[in-house]
């Protein structure tokens, strides 16, 4: 007999070359794929309800009688067809009908509905609701037998067309249970899963006496046996990874290259923390051996990864090799190169800028100096570009990893391959990963916490305040002028429009230049040329500026220690991670430090409960949890980097209590069932894991 994994679903009755080039578009090519399209969510049509108990928002099966059908000319034209039962009256109301429709809606016509119950001009409503109806005296279809699925789909495939078409998988399913349960009974029995065809059956037919709540919540042990399956398959796929990268070869740091090192240490003004040396001791323990180092350096804002970096990147290069520091934004880029130099032009390192916006000369200057064997090189994307040839790149830097895809650091990679040799990586981020998160979407990478800040770290004192007391916040910035102190004032809009963030920012600092007088208010964003943006902010640096006004594009990693207090308009429209970011410019040198959060009335719960966070703790871990509480992983993390929005039936907030266990599990299916692992990756992601594509 025939697995499903083979099984070609032009088998099914019906599904002829045109359907099967809907399915394609699905990725349903196999009987397995089609039982593993799982539905999204659930429609209750086991039950009707009376329509004097309906509640706005509720999705419910009513039924009745047409009392009348009408049409109605308002801004749109629209017909409102009345239903009545002995409980009470609805309107369903079209924007897009038929005259046949309109004539088959008479009085006396027996209706069955279902949709969401709106607020509408004559009380509840239905919009363009699902709808049978029957001649006066002709019996109603019954409610279904089990809750309804309603799948993800494509133009031109109906949910009716999809349901009938998993009827028949179901069937196959039932009489010849030829599909492989790629879960070993032993994982099933200590984890108390059930067996693959009772899952697959209830999550497409959940009988009608199932609580909607259950489902949502993942509860219910059939959905639990599915969603274990799909993240077991994606861990093992990030594993796989991993694996392909620790077959490669890297170069060996020996232990002795420490010269430079030493050099440094001794002319740092300050001593290391504690957790700075124990990572820097991690990350040291892999340079040394000959496989790429992949390690992710978490550590909150100021806590000094960028220190770690360096000392890590002289380790390379003072064995020979050549570093490249990543950076997510020219202008952060662009600081990172001016520091670098700082710290290594007088212990006789070249360090190279290469981004897009130089000049062709200036390009082809850093090039060359690059491919001749320059020591260290800081850029953005534009470091693994076609033309860009490194002489001997030997470990890379990537600051703020959110920030980029895991495609571009594999990309990075690819451009140091040499004699069969590639480059150690260190992945930095101070937005911090929920732990749970991490072990999931990060596998591929060993993680270190720096978590301590430097001494002499001022707390930030957060407050949040309305818009309408703007003139206590501009009276709060002239103190800390007069205070010779200055002051970031951060202009957001809710628009991903770098075009009306800058009109924004522009209008504010028009405004502040008169309100705030003689006091010295300049103005960055994102459309001002590179070098603009240099300027403004090397004068604000020299602190011959007092005000900067900005969009976030001075959100991660510019450090100005005698700016106190920063200003950050409509923050309620930012998610916890960029706010904790933007507040960490603040805070950097001994004096007290305040970020004030000014929102615009009427908040949302969400808006609130982010405010609140901020105002109660300046943990960044603690942040994370939170905002992944309130947003969900897709949103934290970005769907480039995760591939998680496209998770089938698992949710990583939800399920994320079974992440140890699927770790386990997964060692132990690549130790004693490796087909199993293979078998796993090819069910759930037929197209390959889009994690790992370059």
């Amino acid at each position: 007999m025939e697995s499903g994994e083979d099984v070609q679903l032009s088998a099914l009755k019906g599904v002829g070359p045109q359907l099967a080039e809907k399915l394609a578009r699905l990725h349903l090519h196999r009987m397995s794929d089609l039982l593993f399209h799982l539905p999204l969510r659930y429609e209750d049509r086991t039950r009707t309800q009376p329509l004097g108990q309906l509640r706005l928002g509720q999705h419910a099966l009513v039924q009745g009688t047409v009392v009348s059908a009408q049409v109605q000319m308002g801004r749109r034209r629209s017909l409102l067809v009345k239903v009545r039962d002995d409980s009470g009256e609805v309107g369903l109301r079209f924007y897009y009908f038929s005259r046949a429709q309109q004539q088959k809606l008479q009085p006396g016509t027996a209706i069955q509905a279902f949709g969401e119950v709106r607020r509408g001009a004559t009380g509840p409503e239905f919009y363009h609701p699902d709808y049978t109806a029957v001649p006066e005296g002709t019996p109603l279809p019954a409610p279904n037998g089990t809750l309804t699925p309603v799948y993800p789909t494509t133009e031109g495939l109906t949910q009716k067309r999809l349901r009938q078409l998993l009827e028949q998988a179901l069937e196959w399913l039932k009489h010849s249970h030829e599909l492989a349960d790629l879960l070993p009974a032993e994982i099933r029995r200590q984890w108390d899963l059930p067996d693959l065809p009772t899952a697959l059956q209830f999550v497409h037919h959940p009988p009608p006496a199932t609580d909607l709540d259950t489902l949502a919540s993942g509860e219910h042990p059939c959905v639990a046996r599915l969603a274990v399956e799909e993240l077991l398959a994606q861990h093992l796929g990030i594993r796989q990874l991993r694996h392909i990268a620790r077959r490669e070869a890297a170069p060996p740091l020996a232990p002795e290259h420490r010269r430079l090192q030493q050099q440094l240490l001794q002319a740092l003004p300050f001593a290391p923390t504690g957790a700075q040396k124990r990572v820097l001791a991690e990350i040291e323990a892999d340079l040394e051996r000959p496989e790429p180092m992949l390690r992710l350096v978490q550590g909150d804002v100021g806590s000094g990864k960028t220190m770690v970096a360096l000392l890590a990147m002289l380790r390379a290069v003072d064995a020979g090799w050549q570093a490249a520091f990543m950076a997510p934004t020219e202008i952060l880029a662009e600081q990172h190169a001016r520091n670098l130099s700082e710290w290594l032009t007088p212990l006789g390192v070249e360090v190279v800028l290469l981004q897009g916006k130089q000049s062709r000369r200036q390009r082809s200057d850093a090039l060359a100096r690059l491919a001749a064997g320059a020591s260290c090189v800081v850029g953005t994307h534009a470091l693994f570009q076609a033309e860009v040839v490194y002489q001997r790149l030997g470990l890379v830097v990537v600051d703020e990893q959110h920030r980029f895809g895991v495609d571009q650091r594999l990309l990075l990679r690819e451009k140091g391959r040499q004699q069969g040799l590639v480059p150690h990586q260190l992945i930095m981020t101070a937005t911090p990963i929920p732990r749970t998160l991490a072990m999931s979407l990060y596998a591929d990478l060993d993680v270190s916490v720096i978590d301590e800040l430097p001494p002499g770290r001022t707390p930030v004192v957060t407050t949040v305040l309305s818009n309408q007391q703007r003139d206590k916040v501009i009276q709060r910035v002239r103190e800390a002028c007069a205070d010779r102190r200055q002051v970031y004032w951060v202009c957001t809009l809710i628009e991903d429009n770098e075009e009306l963030q800058a009109q924004a920012a522009e209008e504010l600092h028009g405004q502040l230049l008169e309100t705030l007088a003689p006091v010295p208010v300049a103005l960055i964003h994102g459309r001002m040329k590179n070098s603009e943006k240099s300027a403004v902010m090397q004068s604000f640096k020299e602190g011959d500026i007092q005000v900067l006004v900005a969009t976030t594009v001075i959100e991660v990693g510019v450090d100005v220690p005698n700016a106190s207090v920063m200003i950050i308009e409509n923050a309620e429209r930012l998610g916890l991670s960029q706010l904790h970011q933007l507040r960490g410019r603040v805070g950097r040198g001994a004096a007290d430090s305040y970020c004030v959060l000014m929102y615009h009335a009427p908040l949302s719960q969400g808006g609130k409960a982010r405010l609140n966070t901020m105002r109660s703790t300046s943990d960044g871990f603690q942040i994370a949890e939170q905002d992944l509480l309130l947003r969900g992983p897709g949103e934290v993390l970005g769907k480039r980097q995760t591939g998680e929005a496209d998770f089938r039936i698992a949710d990583l907030q939800r399920d994320q209590h079974w992440l140890p266990a699927i770790k386990s599990m997964a060692q132990t299916l690549e130790k004693d069932f490796p087909d199993i692992a293979d078998a796993l990756l090819s069910r759930w992601y037929p197209e390959g894991l889009e994690y790992g594509k370059v």
